[in-house]
């Protein structure tokens, strides 16, 4: 196992198919790879929602060749900061951790008019933790 320097971020949901993967494509770009990004899921889906992939792709991010992966103990311990969105006590608790709790609605089922402004939400909040982690974003 390599040892960098980057800080390292794990977005948890329910299904790792939705918010977690916005999440983790737009920390991925946005920090240009400064960051080191994991995303799962308590109960991973079959694949990551079409409708946050197209409302990815209006972002010009994508994250089609992403798919769901299930939320291990290691990617918890092997991350500085664990975001949650809405996996309640799922998501195991390690001491020394920074955790962080996202509100936010979830995208499965909706409509990409529906699903643009939590997308928008997502990146405004991957801005804010870029510049707590001290990673000047990358804009495109």
């Amino acid at each position: 196992m390599s040892v960098t320097d980057k800080p390292s971020v794990l977005f948890v949901c329910v299904h790792n198919a939705g918010r977690s993967q916005m999440a983790a494509g737009f920390l991925s770009a946005l920090s240009g790879g400064a960051v080191e990004v994991r995303s799962a899921g308590s109960m991973p889906a079959d694949q990551v929602n079409p409708v946050a992939v197209a409302a990815m792709a209006e972002a010009g991010i994508d994250i089609t060749a992403e798919r769901p992966k299930v939320l291990t103990t290691e990617a918890v311990q092997a991350s500085d900061v664990v975001v949650t969105m809405g996996c309640g006590d799922a998501c195991p608790i390690f001491p020394g951790k920074r955790y962080e709790d996202w509100q936010l609605d979830d995208p499965a089922g909706q409509g990409i008019d529906a699903v643009r402004p939590i997308r928008d939400e997502i990146r405004t909040r991957i801005l804010g933790l870029l510049d707590e982690l001290g990673v000047a974003p990358v804009l495109a």
